[in-house]
Order: structure tokens, then sequence, then C-alpha cells
């Protein structure tokens, strides 16, 4: 599930990208589809790490990388062991929102990027996430814990404020919003309910078949009620 448009980050060959908080690799997977870049995906968790490997040792066999190059490593978003200036892009999906220090993160993920380079960022939506902890108290522990929730002009302030310009914003996985606020008021642990199965049955349908209806149908719901916003920055020199 690429949450990332990754025609706004504008990748060309030679570039290295920064996945912090790969998770099992979906976006260094795609990234590494693009011609002769090189892919550093790193996470705190070293489970997830080793998934992230599996998959793309599983690429490398099918020659799915045009002449692209990967490594992972192992570190906090908090204190990022990378020199300053290291990265042309770098991308952050899903994390800012488990991170108690979060200023600290931005801070250390705009460090870490060249200037002039391009950031991305994406977080749950104010309004699917509101639903979601107001309808389950078991919502917050699930991926490692959601401890805030954010709007969007504040967020682009703490960026903007650490020396990055916002220039796009969109949203993303509006079929997904529906999915979760049935699992927050059915039971988010819940592996017996049809109902819950079967909606994630046409999740996984969609993601790997990609059919134009359902295609069509998140594009229009995006902006309406899309789980994740994604919002884009470029570094100030």
């Amino acid at each position: 599930m690429i949450t990332i448009n990754f025609k706004n980050l504008k990748i060309k060959s030679g570039q290295k990208i920064l996945d912090m908080g790969c998770g099992e690799g979906r976006h260094v997977a795609r990234v590494c589809q693009e011609k002769e870049v090189f892919c550093l995906g790193a996470d705190l968790s070293f489970n997830d790490l080793v998934k992230t490997e599996e998959k793309l040792r599983f690429h490398d066999k099918l020659n799915d990388f045009q002449d692209s190059a990967w490594a992972l490593g192992l570190t906090d978003v908090t204190n990022l062991s990378f020199k300053n200036n290291k990265f042309d892009v770098v991308i952050c999906s899903e994390v800012l929102e488990h991170i108690p220090d979060d200023k600290k993160a931005a801070e250390e993920l705009l460090r870490v990027l060249k200037n002039r380079g391009i950031l991305a960022i994406s977080v749950p939506r104010f309004m699917p996430e509101k639903i979601c902890w107001a309808l389950s108290d078991e919502y917050l522990n699930v991926n490692q814990g959601h401890i805030r929730i954010y709007k969007k002009k504040p967020l682009i302030a703490m960026f903007e404020k650490l020396g990055a310009t916002h220039f796009r914003t969109h949203y993303a996985h509006s079929l997904h919003t529906p999915f979760w606020w049935l699992k927050c008021l059915l039971g988010c642990n819940r592996t017996d309910s049809m109902l819950i199965n079967l909606y994630h049955k046409i999740l996984v349908w969609d993601l790997m078949k990609k059919p134009k209806i359902t295609r069509m149908v998140e594009k229009i719901l995006n902006p309406i009620m899309g789980k994740s916003i994604v919002l884009y920055f470029v570094k100030d020199v």
C-alpha cells in the first residue's frame, strides 16, 4: 500500500533516498523501482527490518529493481545515525503519530535532508482518526499506539518553523477509512468477524489487482475521507 505520490518526489538517477520508519518496506521497494538510485530503509523495529529484507531480496531475484541499490538500518527517528545533508529525498510515512517528541523527529528528518531536498510526510487525517479514537480505546494501542491526532495547519507550521517550505498536500486510502471504523466498532483485534474479514479481503484484492472501478472511487473519496494526509516540503537553503 503506497501512500506517497512519487511524482511529487522528483527522484533522479544517482540520488540517495531515506525511508524512515520503513516498516515492512513497501516504500523502499517502490523507490528501488526508480532508475539507478540508492534507498536506505530505516526503522526502530528489528523484526520489521527482517521482513523488509526478505521482501527486497525477493524483488532482487525477480530483477524488479532498475539498477538501484538498497540497505537497511536500525535507528531512532529522534536520533538519526546519519550525517547532515545526507539524502536527496526523505520519506516518513505513518510514523510521527507514534513519537512522543515529534518536534525532535522533525528536526532530525530535516537535518539529514540536503538543501532543496524533498521531504514527504504522512500521518492519519484528523477526522477519520478522531472517529477511530471515539469508537475504540483499543485502537490507540494498535500498531504500537497512536499518541496524538494532527491537524493540517499546525503540522505544516512545525516543519516550516524548522526551515522547510510546504508545496503540496493530498489525501490517501479513503477505502481504508470505513474498514478501520468497522474494526474500532466491532473490535480492533478480532479475527472472527465475517464482516471485517470480508472487507479485508476486498482491500487485499484491490491492492493486488488495482481495478479501475476502485481506483476511481478512491480518487473521488480521498479529498473527503482519505485515511491519511500526505504533505510535501522542500528544505530551504
